[in-house]
Parts: C-alpha cells; structure tokens; sequence
C-alpha cells in the first residue's frame, strides 16, 4: 500500500505541477516540473530540521520508490520508443555519419576522459575512489539523455538538422552508454583481472548487436501486423505491445532494451509515415497516444527527480565534487565531440552544422538516466558518493544549460528560419 500511496502522490503532484508551470512559470516541462520538486523538497528538508512529522513521513514515502528500478525497467523503454517514433527516419539516416560517430566513438571517449580526470581530481578533495568505479561514472554521466534532451531542446526553436543531429546521437548514446556501463560494472564486481579484453568485448556485442537486431525484428513484425489491419484500439495496444514485451525480451535475452526500443521506434515511425501501414485515422490516434505516454511519464520522471533530494545524502565535500564534475563532463563532452567531427571533416562530402560543436556540448543534456545507473551501482562501490556527484551533475544540466539553450541558439545565431518556425 505504501507503493501505491508514493505513485498516487507521484502523479498528483505532477499534475499540480504541471498546471503551476504552465499558468505561470512557463518553463518547458522538465525544467519547470524538476524545479519545482527541488524546491518543495529543499522547503520540506528545512521544515525537517525543525522535526515536522507528516515531512519525515513523505521523504519515508518517496523511500518506497525504486527510482532505478523504475526508470530502467518501465519508463526508460516506452520513453525512448515515444521519441524514436516521431524522429523521421529518413532525414536521420542521411546524418547516419555524424550521428553514428557520436553514438560509438564519442560517448566511450568521454568515458575514459571523465573516469581519468575525476581519478585524478576526487583524492585532492578527500575522496579517493578506486580508477573502476570512476570510469563507472564516466560510462553514466557521458550518455546525453534523450528524455530530457527531447524535452528541451525540441523547443528551443534550433535549425532543423542540428536539432534531429542531438536528437538522433542522444537517442543511440543512450544505449551505448548503458551498454558500457554493464561492461564495466562486471569488471567492477569480478575484477579487472578476471576479465579478458575478449570478454569484455563479448558482452558488449551481445548487448549492442544484440539490441540492434532485436529492435529491427520486433519493428518490422509490428510493421507487418499493422500493415494487415485498419482498427486504432488494435493498432495502438500492438504497439504498446510492442514496447512491453520487448523490453521484457531484451531483458531475457541480456540484450540492450533501449538500443531495442529505439530502432523499433525508428522503424514503426518510418513505415507509418509513409502511408503504408496505417490510415489517416489510426496513424493520429497511434501518434497522440504515443505523444501522451511521452508527456505523462515526462511530467513524473521530472518531478520524482525532483523529489530524490529528500532520500539522498549530500555532504558538502560531495557536492563540491558535483561541481567539479559539472566542468569536468563538460571538457570531456567538447573534446569527445571536437575530436571525431574534426576527423570526419576529412571528408570532402561532409557537410559539419555551423556551430555544431558548441551545440552538441551545451545541448548534451544529463537526465534521469544518469541518476537511475548511479543508484543501481552495487553496495560494494562509492554508491553514495557517486549519487551525489551525479545529481549534482543533472541538476546543473537540465535546469542550468536547459534555460540557456534558447538564448545560446539565438545569440549563435543558429535558430530556424522564421518561416520554418511557423510551417512547424
């Protein structure tokens, strides 16, 4: 009963939230939803101090929730479908390169960058931490992630391409991250020398390669079964389906659910589009249920985020750390970013977005799924110090770089044409 009573105070306060922010904050949503929780839990963390009961009772509450557990296992897969299905499939694949470039050389790089600089940073503040465990931080901090950066970004009013370049990237860097992060988190937990370079290798393609196939399958079968039916209610609960049962075979099959999600995603969005699978009719129900669940979930993620702040323990040394950290994510995501471009620019073919470096550095938002990895690191790691770190981390992302993108985008000057921006 205490679950239901913390999910059932959950949406309630997403939903006061969500009216609050849009009456008079007008914030886009995660900023304005997180904000909001953050405050309402640092005010009950004061009322606290002063032993107020019914405060002690809901921090007990939001205890109840396993927010890794419900951000990996439920929402992380139906999120990740939700914005692969509006993507166009078609304009993404002709950015396949930088796109791709960023999703599997970026994102490794910056998780060596970051794991090197904080093992060499946290013993001058008195927090020695083993070079493993560091790199574990690296692999969960350097995924942009795509809830949040499709959150905010998409409405910031940035140039189409450059929009579906981080867009894209955050979609596909997110799998890859999670994919690093079970790679070294078996390192982490057997020891480094007992697992081989082929090993590692191993669980990296089962889970990478492994999704990748997964998602291509499930989304051309979903494909097929739409194609052979026009019912809205059957067409939407295939593709809820779709989601559910996927990401519950990824985990069965110790494969990469998210990577899985995406490519569905990819896929359904693609062939719904282009008129062959689904009438007029059910391709706007499919595409305002999909749109719901994503702004549903959203508003929950945002706000449970939020709320952590209650559960966790932040001494000042942690915090100074998360601050370090925000600069050290930040070097490391520009010379992750810099780096490859700069290789591909080689190639006389490859057009790179005016200021494209700048935006993807400052547009690489950190999300709940940092927060989620952080919290399900084992007992035996810094768990506590690495929480800290990261939340610190996302808190700056989303509310500090989440406000400024708007501003950035115009004083870059790389906004939409003004009637681009009204056709959309």
């Amino acid at each position: 009963m205490d679950l239901y009573n913390a999910l059932a105070l959950l949406l309630v306060m997403a939903a006061a939230f969500a009216y609050l922010n849009l009456r008079f904050l007008k914030m886009p949503p995660a900023i304005g939803l997180m904000s909001l929780g953050l405050l309402l839990s640092l005010g009950l963390i004061g009322l606290a101090q002063l032993g107020v009961g019914p405060v002690l009772h809901l921090a007990a509450l939001v205890s109840h929730i396993d927010f890794s557990a419900l951000v990996m296992q439920v929402m992380l897969g139906f999120l990740l479908f939700a914005g692969a299905i509006h993507v166009d499939a078609r304009r993404l694949g002709k950015l396949r390169w930088p796109v791709g470039t960023l999703a599997l050389i970026s994102t490794p790089l910056s998780t060596g960058l970051v794991g090197g600089a904080m093992y060499v940073v946290l013993p001058w503040l008195g927090l020695p931490t083993p070079l493993t465990y560091c790199l574990l931080f690296g692999a969960l901090i350097s995924p942009t992630d795509p809830v949040a950066v499709l959150s905010i970004l998409t409405k910031a009013n940035i140039a189409k391409d450059l929009e579906l370049k981080i867009v894209g990237e955050s979609l596909f860097n997110d799998g890859v991250g999670v994919v690093l992060f079970v790679v070294l988190l078996e390192v982490a937990r057997l020891g480094p020398q007992e697992v081989s370079v082929g090993r590692a290798l191993a669980i990296f393609l089962q889970e990478a390669v492994g999704g990748l196939a997964l998602g291509t399958a499930l989304g051309l079968a979903t494909a097929w079964l739409l194609r052979s039916i026009d019912n809205y209610q059957v067409e939407v609960l295939l593709t809820l389906a779709l989601v559910v049962g996927g990401t519950a075979l990824a985990q069965h099959l110790h494969t990469s659910g998210p990577l899985a999600m995406v490519v569905a995603g990819l896929l359904v969005g693609h062939f719904s589009r282009s008129g062959r699978l689904l009438s007029e009719e059910s391709q706007d129900y499919v595409d305002k249920f999909w749109e719901l669940i994503d702004e549903v979930l959203n508003a929950l993620l945002f706000v449970l985020m939020g709320l952590e702040v209650l559960v966790l323990h932040l001494p000042q040394r942690t915090v100074w750390a998360g601050l370090v950290a925000i600069g050290v994510v930040l070097l490391a995501r520009l010379l992750a970013v810099a780096l490859p471009l700069s290789v591909l620019k080689l190639n006389p073919h490859f057009r790179p977005s005016r200021h494209g470096v700048a935006m993807l550095t400052w547009g690489g938002l950190r999300g709940g799924l940092s927060v989620a990895l952080a919290l399900g690191l084992p007992a035996a790691a810094p768990r506590e110090l690495l929480v800290g770190i990261t939340y610190v981390v996302v808190v700056f992302s989303i509310i500090g770089q989440g406000l400024t993108i708007g501003p950035l985008v115009r004083w870059l000057g790389v906004g939409r044409p003004e009637a681009n921006a009204q056709a959309d």
